[in-house]
């Protein structure tokens, strides 16, 4: 790959969404030569104005710089763009924030090392407006020297939190990430429809579904929960089983009463319902964490 840039400071994008874009506008406001390539050819246009320069094929893409950033929908679409660019993977690190599996994280971690390139495995954890911002951060996993080799460029994104080796860990932590803010907005709409079935709008109801979100005993109790789980111990003289399953079934019912779906409640009622059975009604809340732990 003779055409590479011997630029440090020079990174290829390949996926131009708006994260894609986002990036790119990123490293172009920090100098860096950006070197860009869209399945789509147009949407490289806006910031190729910026000063972004696009290849015309995958191959000169990969051979612009061997820092190489996907940003694609799945893995599967990485081996979609690189099917017949094999040969030009060699020597490049590439940095794949695609979301996925771990199990598929590990599976091209093989396939791009049989080629000649290293994965590092990444997932922000912000939207495309905040990345390169304050507070904008993402976990990486993968080779460490790759990682420590092109960290203070993955910084210029966001924090980058480095979480091992084992190229599924960081999508272990971005898809658990995911899972508390997915059935968090869920909890909201669902708590916002119910107290609507009695006339509140949306609007009214916020400033109390913020309150709880804030809540500092919300923070307390996921802390408290984190030491029981690593402990095994669940102690119950404060919000045990028995007693929390009781509201989860109050829920239930309002819900049912409402009119309105009753997925949600009735999972969460589930976990309670499954822990009792076990014989943990008098253990503290947290021990429901056996009962995911297990798929039973």
């Amino acid at each position: 790959m003779n055409n590479v840039t011997n630029n440090k400071n020079a990174v290829t994008i390949i996926g131009l969404g708006p994260m894609g874009q986002a990036m790119a506008t990123v490293y172009l406001n920090e100098g860096y030569r950006v070197n860009v390539w869209n399945r789509t050819a147009s949407r490289a246009e806006r910031i190729v104005e910026k000063g972004a320069i696009k290849a015309n094929t995958v191959v000169d893409a990969l051979g612009a710089s061997k820092f190489v950033i996907l940003s694609l929908t799945d893995y599967r679409a990485m081996y979609t763009i690189f099917a017949g660019a094999e040969d030009a993977l060699r020597d490049r690190l590439i940095v794949n924030l695609s979301s996925d599996t771990p199990d598929k994280t590990r599976e091209s971690a093989t396939w791009l090392k049989s080629h000649g390139a290293e994965l590092l495995v990444g997932g922000i954890m912000v939207p495309a407006e905040l990345v390169g911002k304050e507070g904008a951060y993402g976990f990486y996993s993968g080779p460490k020297a790759a990682f420590d080799t092109h960290e203070a460029s993955l910084r210029l994104i966001g924090r980058a939190d480095y979480v091992g080796e084992d190229p599924g860990l960081a999508q272990f932590y971005y898809q658990a990430q995911l899972d508390i803010f997915l059935t968090s907005l869920a909890a909201y709409l669902h708590a916002t429809a119910l107290v609507g079935s009695a006339g509140v709008s949306a609007k009214t109801f916020l400033p109390y579904a913020m309150k709880t979100f804030e809540s500092m005993s919300v923070i307390g109790a996921l802390a408290e929960a984190a030491d029981h789980i690593d402990s095994g111990k669940y102690p119950g003289d404060m919000a045990n089983v028995i007693m929390m399953g009781a509201t989860a079934d109050h829920i239930v019912r309002a819900s049912q009463t409402a009119g309105i779906n009753t997925v949600l409640p009735e999972a969460v009622k589930t976990l309670y319902d499954h822990t009792i059975a076990a014989g943990r009604g008098k253990d503290g809340w947290p021990s429901l964490f056996e009962a995911i732990k297990k798929n039973s």
